[in-house]
C-alpha cells in the first residue's frame, strides 16, 4: 500500500490542488480570490488528465518502425482546449466583476447581498 501511494504521489498533488481551487471558490467572498480559486481547481484537473495520458514506456503518437506503445493524445488534445476555455471563462469573469465594482462600489458578494436586500426594503416609488 505504501509503495502504491509513493508510486503514484503525483495524484496526491493534483487532487490537493483541486481542493485548494474548490475551497476558495466556496469559502471566500472576494470574487477575484474566487476566480483565482476556480483557475487554481482547473490547474490540478489539467495535469490529472494530462498525467492519464502518459503510458510508461510509450513514445509520442508518430508512426515509427521502433515505437511498440504510444502515448494517447486525446487527453492533451482536450486540455488544450480546455485551457483556452478557462483563458475565456476568466476574461469574462474578470469584466464581469469590474462591471459589479462600478454598479455596486465593491467586489464583496456579502456586501453586494447587503446592498441589494437594503435596495428591495425601500419603498417603491414612481
Amino acid at each position: 500500500m505504501i509503495d502504491f501511494v509513493l508510486n503514484k504521489y503525483h495524484f496526491l498533488a493534483y487532487i490537493l490542488l483541486a481542493v485548494i481551487g474548490f475551497y476558495a471558490m466556496i469559502a471566500k467572498h472576494n470574487f477575484i480570490k474566487k476566480i483565482i480559486g476556480m483557475n487554481i481547481f482547473q490547474t490540478g484537473v489539467f495535469l490529472f488528465y494530462i498525467t492519464i495520458g502518459k503510458v510508461a514506456g510509450g513514445t509520442a503518437p508518430i508512426v515509427w518502425d521502433q515505437a511498440k506503445l504510444y502515448d494517447n493524445p486525446v487527453p492533451h488534445v482536450l486540455i488544450l482546449t480546455a485551457i483556452v476555455v478557462s483563458v475565456s471563462t476568466t476574461a469574462v469573469a474578470f469584466a464581469l466583476i469590474i462591471r459589479i465594482q462600478r454598479a455596486y462600489g465593491t467586489i464583496e458578494g456579502d456586501q453586494i447581498l447587503e446592498a441589494r436586500r437594503q435596495e428591495s426594503m425601500r419603498p417603491w416609488r414612481r
